[in-house]
């Protein structure tokens, strides 16, 4: 069955986003067109108004539409913390859980030959200038696949001849989890990370 070029395209353009299939960006075409005109006039006005206007924070490359992201612009945060994250997705899903109030910089990334991405791509020398201020410590919070991995330890080779000293996101069994159900890699990440319940 035939359809307008128009909605094929439109239909096709859906798919760019992660985890849309032709049937899902199709059905939020149609979704739109049928039953939310209004909706999509919003959307594709606001969508590119943030494609226009959003840009990386001067300081630390997170997502914002001024010269720096909100978060870099509170003085009110513990200067001598700085949380290395791939994207800024992640540092959404650190703030939402309230436990940090340290500061950022997001990578972007990590290092990855096969994909054109090495250290300048991902601006470990931004970071290592920006470690050379205030920062007392360097928290890694980037994940653990080899890409990750390679990317810890680069940042953290990067950073020997700093004052800072550099740790790693706990990594291991998630709250709540039974262990039968635990994967191998997880588990021996667990093992390898245990803490004394001395506190020793």
């Amino acid at each position: 069955m035939s359809r307008p070029k128009l909605i094929e395209d439109v239909t096709e353009a859906f798919r760019c986003l992660p985890g849309v299939g032709p049937k899902s960006a199709q059905r939020m075409l149609l979704y739109l067109l049928e039953r939310d005109p209004d909706g999509g006039r919003r959307l594709a006005t606001l969508l590119l108004e943030a494609i226009e206007k959003i840009r990386r924070c001067e300081s630390c490359h997170n997502l914002t539409d001024a010269r720096q992201c909100h978060i870099c612009e509170d003085k009110g945060r513990d200067a001598s913390l700085l949380c290395v994250v791939e994207t800024p997705a992640d540092v959404i899903a650190i703030e939402r859980s309230g436990s940090y109030r340290g500061y950022y910089f997001v990578l972007m990334g990590t290092l990855s030959p096969i994909e054109g991405r090495g250290p300048e791509e991902i601006g470990v020398d931004k970071l290592i200038e920006r470690c050379s201020k205030e920062v007392s410590e360097v928290i890694l919070a980037v994940s653990s696949t080899v890409e990750g991995e390679a990317t810890a330890y680069y940042v953290s080779e990067s950073l020997k001849s700093f004052p800072v000293s550099i740790s790693r996101l706990a990594q291991g069994i998630p709250l709540g989890g039974e262990l039968e159900f635990v994967d191998g890699g997880t588990l021996s990440h667990a093992i390898q990370g245990r803490k004394s319940l001395l506190g020793e």
